[in-house]
């Protein structure tokens, strides 16, 4: 009881501020301690890490734990059992170590934690998130007078928010009827090296994976025109409803990028809403040097930028920009007697976003933006291309070959004929711990990926990387994999 004889909050949940305090500092240490360890440290878990499945037993929740000792066995974990991408030789997928602006923006969020369903009752939360994407649709080269989006939990949500756009566009019955308000099979049309997650969204959006075109790619790692026109053709022949193309910024194995203009020019032939997903790439238009890949992006109907990815915030955090914002009320609008009156058309995230509660995801590019301009996210990114292309002229000069552009700063290699395969020489290099590489397939060849991720991953890191990986061409022992 507080003095005046009411129930007391939980001190557990709801300490003093002193208390806070006090934890908060100490907290601030020991954070330091972990990311200074984990930067040294191995990239992979440790394989004497002890399996959390097992500790978790541990934590009944019928008996109350210290905070102080909670937070302990959690930073722990942590720091033994994930891929540590905040390490500088962590070379791996889309996922670089965060900003510091938006790391101090996330804990802003967490302490004012508003909610961002409404321009009402979170009138400045919602208007940084709304001035942030104008500002990157214009970096984009979209049309002032026609720019709106908002942010999402990653690039699939911002993706699938295009499909229903694109479904609705193409037949406002759908809003109401879905797949039925078609009289053929809808059909979108992506690159055989887009993301996977298209098979997903159209599973989601209640089109069946099946709607799915994938197109083959031109000898390069990008969406062939001549073939995507002729499956058009095709599927209009066989009485399926072509609905939306999608055009790659990025793709996932080889960081290339389809031919922007090309797939507008025949969107616009074919009446087809016209998506970009920039999830990786669009962070070259920070750069003056590098925007020019991505000309034609601004053709597009809609497109997907992730922050979380080369921009640099923390997960999860997608955008989604659309030039015809009229098309979203019309997705998502809905009737609320318990939400308060919108103060303008399409200020209400709500009404315009898949989403209804929503963290305060925008406030992290916000930040970051604000502190370091267009010209500080266009040294990171033109600071990453410059690593991967040192790594590709290190690989080459040992015999290596790269197979793909490593203008988007992922490098593609080959080791040199009668090496091990390239999948038994990145199971050996990660399981070593010192780097982190991956494997996949760009136009049917077996390869090794490598990803320049981190703003601070160094020329030393590079070379450790190169060392590891031609070290790993006579470590790896007959039988772990065939000769590449």
């Amino acid at each position: 009881m507080d003095p005046l004889g009411q129930p007391a909050p939980d001190p557990s949940l709801f300490p003093s501020l002193f208390a806070r305090r006090e934890f908060d500092n100490d907290l601030t240490l020991i954070l330091d301690a972990a990311a200074a360890l984990v930067r040294g440290g191995r990239v992979a878990p440790d394989p004497g890490w002890q399996d959390a499945e097992n500790e978790l037993a541990a934590f009944d929740f019928a008996a109350p734990e210290p905070l102080q000792d909670v937070t302990a066995w959690v930073i722990g974990q942590l720091s033994a059992g994930i891929v540590q991408i905040t390490n500088p030789r962590y070379f791996g997928l889309f996922n670089p170590a965060p900003a510091f602006p938006a790391v101090v923006a996330d804990r802003i969020a967490s302490l004012f934690n508003p909610q961002l369903a409404s321009a009402t009752t979170s009138p400045a939360a919602v208007a940084i998130e709304a001035h942030t994407i104008r500002a990157v649709a214009r970096r984009a080269g979209f049309s002032a007078d026609r720019i709106s989006g908002h942010f999402t939990n990653g690039g699939s949500e911002a993706n699938y928010t295009a499909l229903l756009a694109a479904l609705t566009f193409g037949n406002h019955a759908y809003a109401t009827h879905g797949a039925r308000a078609y009289s053929g099979a809808p059909r979108i049309y992506v690159s055989v090296d887009s993301h996977l997650a298209w098979i997903k969204i159209a599973h989601q959006a209640g089109i069946g994976r099946s709607a799915v075109r994938f197109i083959d790619t031109d000898g390069h790692g990008r969406l062939d025109p001549v073939h995507l026109a002729a499956t058009i053709e095709q599927d209009r022949r066989n009485g399926d409803i072509p609905v939306m193309l999608v055009a790659t910024a990025g793709t996932t194995i080889a960081g290339e990028i389809d031919p922007l203009e090309a797939c507008a020019e025949i969107a616009w032939h074919e009446r087809l809403w016209y998506h970009v997903d920039a999830a990786w790439g669009g962070a070259a238009i920070a750069s003056d040097q590098l925007r020019r890949l991505l000309k034609g992006v601004e053709l597009a109907d809609s497109a997907t930028f992730d922050a979380h990815k080369w921009f640099a915030t923390t997960m999860g955090c997608g955008m989604f920009i659309c030039a015809r914002p009229e098309i979203l009320n019309t997705v998502f609008g809905v009737e609320a007697a318990f939400m308060p009156p919108s103060q303008s058309k399409g200020a209400d995230p709500y009404l315009s976003t898949v989403q209804w509660s929503r963290r305060f995801l925008g406030l992290r590019l916000f930040m970051a933006l604000a502190t370091a301009g267009w010209a500080g996210y266009g040294h990171h990114v033109e600071k990453s291309v410059g690593l991967a292309a040192a790594l590709k002229d290190q690989l080459e000069a040992r015999g290596w070959t790269v197979v793909n552009d490593p203008a988007l700063a992922v490098v593609c290699a080959i080791p040199p004929a009668g090496s091990p395969s390239p999948r038994a020489i990145v199971q050996h290099v990660v399981s070593g711990g010192s780097v982190w590489v991956s494997s996949g397939r760009f136009e049917n060849k077996d390869v090794i990926r490598a990803c320049v991720t981190h703003g601070e991953s160094s020329p030393d890191d590079i070379r450790t990387l190169v060392d590891t990986l031609q070290a790993a061409l006579h470590q790896v022992l007959p039988g772990q994999g065939a000769r590449a």
